[in-house]
């Protein structure tokens, strides 16, 4: 009967719900969730303690991690060595943590996953920023509780002045629920807490002026905003995070992509296994090699390509299907007395902020009772100085100590602790200098007393306390941001950073683009060899020039009839000498297709605008096609079709009109055709085009321009020899549409075939590069105004040998010095033309 009785008849459902209650809320509490107060889990807290008690500072030798271990299983945490001692390693992992707090020595494991070496070979001691986590520890600060067997106290908090769960963040799976938070920098927590302590109204909007985002301990890069803003606004949501990469050139001359920090929590060596195992199956295309060249100066991965890859395809490729890069899913989960909570940013610094002022609080009553309680003993101690003689002649009288202690109170009206001190003064307190040191001390006790008196009744001069305090943290320990922050385009006007300033834009022969600011190049007379105007490879030479400013929005089209969109501040800067950047790096296009002609618009969002203006393009066979601009007016990163391209054939030039245009077409044998732009009937982007001029089997079309009514501009056409004329627009009649033309220079063996047709004013100059890579700029006033047929006169003096490679009619100069006459060019310029000097030197 009585085994009976102690037998308690539960159902099954019950004890299961009421057991798995119990197991998941002590996993909640005291195992996977961090303390808002101090940032750590108990394992953590625990080996904190123990290294504390230990005597293991920053100043003091590095000790066994199998004694930390001990010290904490023995004491604290009756768990598995294993869990304790994985626990205090990635404490001192320098990639795990942001601020690390344990010193380690020895193998810590690595970034490739490398596991740590086994306790007994490691060693371990706290980093001198554990200091600012202990401090004030021993000043009741915190409260304590008994450890697992109730013999030891430990402190349930650590007095903590860093916000170690914000700088550090955490993360755990607990039962139905789960904590990730990402790692800060800690001058820009500080500034925060600083911000709030000065305003606690504060906003969390205002608080992203100080804390920006996340800063991870691998930097990297944080790619976009939106999700760092939610999560720092709500304690949800969703960081995506890219690896830092450059592109570099091998000796060889190939593209290779460098990788120099990685997203967080990434394994370095699986992260390269995986882009291994997907250029082996074909996954990746473009790549040839690639290596972890990783030492101990810093990280670097190099991904050599292949000769025809394109750089930022293979890029966007890696980062697409790679860890290179990968999101943080950010969930502020931690216990708030006691119980888990979803925190905002403002959230976390609110409740670091008043666990501080608890912590002041506290200890500052301590200080002031320590304080006042030694105050009460100096006070005795000046009373025996000056009744030295009656006190001596007392103890000596007494029988005992505790006699002698009872006259002295009833004597001198002392307590028992003031009289205990008199009777164990030494007899060198009798001297003067003593007595000196007592007052001294009695006064220095009594303006701390009033001081911490002063704080203890004034909010306000608490939290300056705290303030004063976390800046003297960010002194000590502040370091730079590590994970740049890159805002996504739609979230901010890059526009607001460039100046609008007219830029010259160069395509070589072999697609090389650079923007260079036009006021580099300087206006030479008619005549002059040119300066040198862009270092290209001995087969290469500049082939479009092109003319925007930095905001305009240019329209790139193809020989294959592709269009494709770029911002000019987009386009790579370089000097006018360098070579420039590869354009399919720039633009999506393929390794086969050139660009050969572009639109330059101010703004492709004005529905007016670009419902009232057009775009005619030309190709090499004679083709015209005119469409509306407003079906260019929705940007896509790989492009879209333009015109329909027949085999043989290939576009060369395209132009914006206002719809009332007149068009002529040039071909190299000299003829062009004139023709009025209504008379071209508008089409979709799916479409071929028209007839524009007709031409021999063994004739091209070398251009086309189109002439505004009321532009008063003239024709100027230019053979590759370096001949050329300006022509008025009236001498050539208007024909119809797909006719034959009619003669726009007179073609000799002298001039060579024609290679241009520009429309100009006399407020243009003509900007002209040649095949060896001499540009000259010269004013159009310059050249006259000569007939239909002409031949022209020579407008650049070329080396035998050499030709014109391309002409653009731009901006004038102004008032710029002009550097050289023909005759001086011709002197200073006689070395080959990939190492000649610029005409200015």
């Amino acid at each position: 009967m009585e085994g009976e009785e102690r037998i308690i008849k539960q159902t099954v459902e019950k004890e299961m719900a009421r057991s798995y209650i119990d197991y998941s809320m002590s996993v909640i509490v005291s195992r996977a969730l961090p303390d808002v107060r101090d940032g750590l889990k108990p394992v953590h807290r625990k080996i904190m303690f123990a290294m504390h008690e230990l005597g293991l500072t920053f100043n003091r030798p590095h000790k066994k991690s199998a004694t930390v271990v001990g010290e904490v299983l023995g004491k604290y945490h009756p768990h598995g060595d294993s869990a304790a001692y994985e626990a205090m390693v990635r404490m001192g992992q320098p990639f795990s943590l942001r601020y690390p707090l344990v010193d380690g020595q020895g193998n810590f494991g690595s970034v490739d996953g490398d596991p740590p070496a086994a306790m007994r070979y490691t060693e371990a001691r706290m980093k001198k920023i554990t200091d600012e986590v202990m401090a004030d520890i021993d000043k009741e600060t915190v409260d304590w509780t008994l450890n697992f067997d109730d013999t030891i106290p430990e402190p349930t908090v650590l007095p903590t002045k860093i916000p170690l769960l914000i700088v550090n963040g955490a993360s755990g799976i607990a039962v139905g629920m789960a904590t990730n938070m990402a790692p800060h920098n800690l001058s820009e927590v500080v500034d925060a807490c600083c911000a709030y302590i000065d305003n606690p109204e504060i906003t969390g909007e205002e608080l992203l002026q100080y804390v920006k985002g996340p800063d991870f301990p691998t930097g990297g890069i944080i790619y976009g905003y939106e999700g760092v803003k939610e999560a720092m606004l709500t304690g949800r949501g969703r960081v995506m995070m890219r690896a830092k990469t450059e592109i570099e050139h091998t000796p060889s001359g190939r593209e290779c992509i460098v990788i120099t920090e990685i997203p967080y929590m990434i394994n370095k060596a699986e992260m390269i296994k995986k882009i291994a195992d997907m250029i082996n199956d074909k996954k990746i295309e473009g790549i040839s090699y690639i290596n972890d060249e990783s030492d101990r100066n810093g990280l670097r991965i190099i991904i050599i390509l292949k000769q025809d890859a394109v750089a930022s395809v293979v890029l966007n490729t890696l980062f697409k299907n790679t860890p290179l890069q990968t999101s943080f899913a950010v969930n502020n989960i931690a216990l708030v007395n006691g119980r888990p909570e979803l925190l905002s940013m403002r959230d976390l610094i609110r409740h670091f902020i008043d666990h501080r002022h608890d912590v002041v609080v506290r200890r500052t009553r301590y200080d002031k009772r320590k304080a006042e309680e030694r105050l009460h003993i100096v006070l005795g101690l000046l009373i025996a100085q000056d009744n030295i003689d009656e006190i001596v002649h007392i103890i000596r009288a007494s029988q005992t100590p505790d006699a002698a202690k009872q006259t002295l109170i009833e004597r001198f009206e002392l307590s028992d602790i003031q009289a205990s001190a008199i009777i164990e003064m030494r007899l060198r307190a009798l001297t003067g200098l003593e007595r000196g040191k007592l007052i001294a001390e009695r006064d220095e006790l009594m303006k701390l007393i009033e001081h911490l008196t002063e704080i203890l009744e004034n909010v306000s001069v608490q939290m300056q306390v705290i303030k004063d305090e976390l800046l003297e943290i960010k002194e000590k320990y502040g370091d730079e941001r590590r994970s740049e922050i890159v805002y996504a385009s739609e979230e901010f006007n890059p526009e607001d950073f460039y100046a609008d300033d007219d830029m010259v834009i160069t395509i070589s022969h072999m697609g090389y683009i650079k923007r260079t600011p036009l006021a580099e190049y300087r206006t030479q007379n008619r005549g002059g060899v040119g300066a040198k105007g862009s270092a290209t490879r001995d087969e290469d030479f500049i082939e479009h020039i092109y003319v925007a400013s930095m905001h305009n929005t240019m329209l790139f089209f193809t020989e294959k009839g592709r269009c494709f969109w770029l911002k000019v501040y987009e386009i790579p800067e370089g000097a006018r000498s360098s070579k420039g950047r590869a354009i399919q790096n720039v633009i999506q296009i393929e390794p086969d297709d050139k660009v050969r002609a572009y639109i330059n618009v101010k703004s492709l969002a004005d529905a007016e605008y670009v419902n009232s203006n057009f775009i005619i393009m030309c190709t090499k066979d004679g083709t015209i096609k005119k469409t509306r601009l407003e079906a260019y007016s929705r940007p896509r990163q790989n492009g879209v079709n333009a015109i329909v391209i027949r085999e043989g054939d290939q576009l060369i030039e395209a132009k914006l009109t206002s719809g009332n245009a007149e068009v002529m077409i040039a071909a190299r044998e000299g003829k062009a055709i004139r023709f009025n732009e209504s008379t071209v009937r508008p089409i979709g982007r799916v479409g071929a085009g028209v007839r524009g001029i007709s031409i021999e089997e063994n004739d091209e079309v070398v251009g086309m321009i189109c002439v505004e009514p009321d532009s008063k501009q003239d024709v100027l056409v230019l053979s590759e020899n370096g001949y050329g004329k300006r022509t008025d627009l009236d001498e050539y009649r208007i024909t119809n549409r797909g006719g034959k033309g009619v003669k726009t220079i007179n073609i000799t063996e002298k001039t060579g075939k024609l290679i241009s047709i520009q429309a100009v004013t006399d407020e243009n100059d003509l900007m002209i590069i040649n095949r060896s890579g001499l540009t000259i700029r010269t004013a159009v006033e310059q050249i006259r105004l000569a007939g239909r047929a002409t031949q022209g006169v020579r407008i650049i003096n070329l080396r035998e040998g050499d030709a014109i490679a391309s002409v653009m009619a731009v901006p004038a100069a102004g008032d710029e010095e002009e550097v050289q006459t023909a005759e001086g060019a011709e002197n200073g310029a006689e070395t080959p033309a990939t190492d000649a000097p610029s005409a200015e030197e």
